[in-house]
């Protein structure tokens, strides 16, 4: 069985790539077709890719400085592809990597991070923060208005979806009308040595980008100062993040830190803090892998990942909060201190487990035999009618 995995694009090594990593492991020898990669050899190699396929677009001069700026040529090159030696295609999916072409027999499964939201349920949002108004707005949307009818008809040319969650399952089913499997994506819990004994630090980790809500938080624990708060992370909010932490000795802004120090903060936080609504959200998990309870949003991913109060179980990973409000997060963290005995770093540690990369690749190893066999067979039962 000849396999390639096409892949949106490789900027930098996050939880999409973390996906890809996963698949490569249960299927090596496969090729990997991307629009964009700006990773040196080292971090491709630390995914196992060997040699990515590159669209066109990735040889334009500097293209690493605006490659986002070219999403009105993103379907058509990612079309461009010729796959048609392939047995198998799995496309690792969240803007055009399910559109590429495939033939009738040959098998295409998807693995979905989540149908672009910028140009379905969050448009109007994205529009909002990118400030596109006037004549801009206007050609944005038209843009995305035919972005949506590509998107949709390429659907078809999916056989099996699998979604990274159930949050995304139905995401698929209102975007595309698609059944979908969930496999949750994989996480190294071996990675995250797991610490009982915490400090009395809380811990905030991301990309300083607006959809983190890392303001939120911050803005919290400014009216909170008797309890500490480290925030890990860069990004374009930054200056922002800083000046909402002055004037509050007990919030430190930390910056870019190197992955063993975060995971250092990680083992040792009282609680990981977690504002987005995420597909899925890797950290929460990996946080708790590290025996450390989860203060989250109550949206996507993390509904699925944090076992909070509202659970039937009595083994409660972490606490929710139920608005994207500095009142609604202060009273979140005001009840676990209140609840602090009944947060097990042992029960942590084992629900993340549910989520490790073995078990990751079992399931998806078990799901891509079971839909290939199919499709195989129904191939083969077509050449027998005619």
């Amino acid at each position: 069985m000849k396999v390639a995995v096409v892949h949106d694009w490789l900027p930098l090594i996050g939880g999409a790539e973390r996906v890809l990593k996963g698949i490569l492991e249960v299927y090596p020898n496969a090729d990997v077709y991307t629009l964009f990669n700006f990773l040196t050899n080292e971090q491709l190699g630390s995914l196992g890719i060997k040699n990515p396929k590159v669209s066109y677009l990735n040889r334009l001069p500097k293209v690493d400085k605006y490659y986002r700026n070219l999403f009105p040529l993103c379907a058509q090159a990612i079309e461009s592809f010729d796959l048609s030696d392939y047995d198998l295609i799995i496309s690792s999916s969240h803007f055009v990597a399910k559109g590429v072409i495939t033939r009738a027999e040959q098998t295409h499964i998807s693995y979905m991070h989540s149908p672009p939201r910028y140009a379905w349920d969050l448009m109007h949002h994205y529009l909002k923060e990118s400030n596109l108004r006037g004549l801009k707005g206007y050609v944005a949307q038209n843009l995305l208005h035919k972005f949506r009818i590509w998107d949709s008809r390429t659907a078809n040319g999916v056989d099996y979806f699998i979604a990274n969650s159930d949050f995304i399952r139905r995401r698929i089913w209102k975007v595309y009308r698609r059944e979908s499997d969930v496999i949750y994506p994989p996480v190294n819990v071996n990675a995250f040595s797991f610490k009982s004994d915490k400090s009395d630090s809380y811990l905030a980790a991301s990309r300083l980008v607006p959809y983190k809500k890392i303001d939120l938080i911050v803005s919290a624990f400014a009216k909170m100062p008797s309890l500490k708060l480290n925030v890990i992370g860069d990004g374009p909010e930054m200056n922002k993040i800083q000046k909402l932490a002055e004037g509050s000795p007990n919030i430190k802004v930390l910056g870019y830190q190197p992955n063993s120090v975060l995971v250092e903060h990680m083992q040792n936080a009282r609680a990981f803090v977690f504002a987005a609504e995420e597909d899925f959200g890797i950290m929460p998990v990996e946080a708790q892998a590290c025996g450390t309870p989860v203060i989250a949003y109550a949206a996507g991913g993390a509904l699925e990942t944090v076992k909070g109060f509202d659970s039937l179980s009595e083994k409660r990973t972490g606490e929710f909060f139920y608005e994207q409000k500095e009142s609604s997060l202060i009273s979140a963290v005001t009840k676990f201190e209140a609840n602090s005995h009944v947060y097990n770093p042992i029960d942590c540690r084992e629900h993340a487990k549910k989520f490790d990369t073995e078990t990751f690749k079992k399931k998806l190893r078990e799901k891509v035999d079971n839909c290939y066999e199919k499709e195989t067979l129904g191939c083969v039962n077509k050449l027998k009618v005619v």
